[in-house]
């Protein structure tokens, strides 16, 4: 049961980084963004992995071949799956564009099941149905033109990385002999530091300009960074708690936040369609932790 508190504070602060990256969007290219989400996060995990240590004391962990695989696999997936979202923004409100990336539940719960020994039961599978329909919704007009497809294959393989990215951590987190809350935090910072350096060392090669640019941003770079660091950390401790479709499928309710911050912080417009299929993933979300509930 930890992982259901775990797993909606994590959907709440990644709706709030969503929102405030959107923002961001406006004049600052995806990779752009996508470093603003990381660049401050290294020494908050740092720090957080510090104090983790001092108040809950662990032996040093031994990371093996498999640990740095898994993690340095989920950094790049994270980073392409960031850079997708960012530009499914472009095309759709925030609303949407989150809502299409959520398809990561039901690609998780596949990716799981064939490659990862992971197990679902007839609700959970039920519950990620559901969620696909969602998504399905959300994709755009009943009769979809050329750009709405591209648009729902841009969310899907923005889902599909986010998918790959849990999945990775996972099973990196369960490479090390500590408590969990100790490999979550161990795992975070190796995956942040490998972000940072990569996306760094790219932008100050290919586009300098950007770093300037959020160099003159650092009160909104700063609040992505801190609500990443925060939602990363939940998503971590969850999946190493629990199966990662079930986690994934109950984290849509992000969506349920982010219309909240969408209608009365962005100011954007949600058709009825997309209230839909935004109803359908809570009920997913329901569906997939009714058998976790006690009694």
């Amino acid at each position: 049961m930890l992982w259901i508190p775990f797993t909606l504070l994590a959907a709440f602060t990644q709706a709030l980084r969503n929102a405030q990256q959107k923002q961001l969007s406006a004049d600052v290219s995806a990779i752009g963004v996508t470093l603003a989400r990381f660049i401050w996060a290294m020494p908050l995990a740092g720090l957080y992995l510090l104090l983790l240590h001092l108040t809950i004391p662990s032996e040093l962990p031994h990371f093996n071949g498999r640990f740095v695989f898994a993690v340095m696999a989920a950094a790049f997936a994270q980073i392409v799956a960031t850079i997708l979202m960012v530009l499914l923004f472009q095309r759709r409100s925030y609303a949407v564009g989150v809502g299409l990336a959520k398809s990561e539940a039901l690609l998780a719960a596949i990716l799981g099941v064939a490659f990862f020994g992971a197990q679902l039961g007839l609700l959970g599978w039920l519950g990620i149905l559901v969620g696909a329909i969602a998504v399905w919704l959300m994709k755009g007009k009943s009769k979809p033109d050329s750009t709405d497809l591209s648009t729902l294959l841009l969310g899907l393989a923005s889902g599909l990385c986010f998918a790959l990215t849990t999945l990775w951590v996972r099973d990196a987190c369960h490479q090390l002999t500590l408590p969990f809350m100790h490999t979550a935090a161990w795992a975070l910072l190796w995956t942040i530091g490998i972000q940072v350096t990569s996306l760094v060392t790219w932008l100050a090669l290919r586009d300098p300009g950007t770093l300037a640019k959020l160099w003159h941003r650092p009160s909104l770079v700063l609040r992505i960074s801190l609500s990443s660091s925060i939602a990363s950390l939940c998503w971590f401790t969850a999946v190493n708690l629990e199966n990662v479709g079930l986690v994934k499928t109950l984290g849509q309710i992000e969506v349920f936040f982010t219309l909240l911050l969408s209608q009365h912080w962005l100011k954007e417009q949600v058709s009825g369609r997309d209230r839909l299929g935004l109803l359908l993933i809570i009920i997913s979300a329901v569906l997939v932790i009714w058998p976790s509930l006690p009694g």
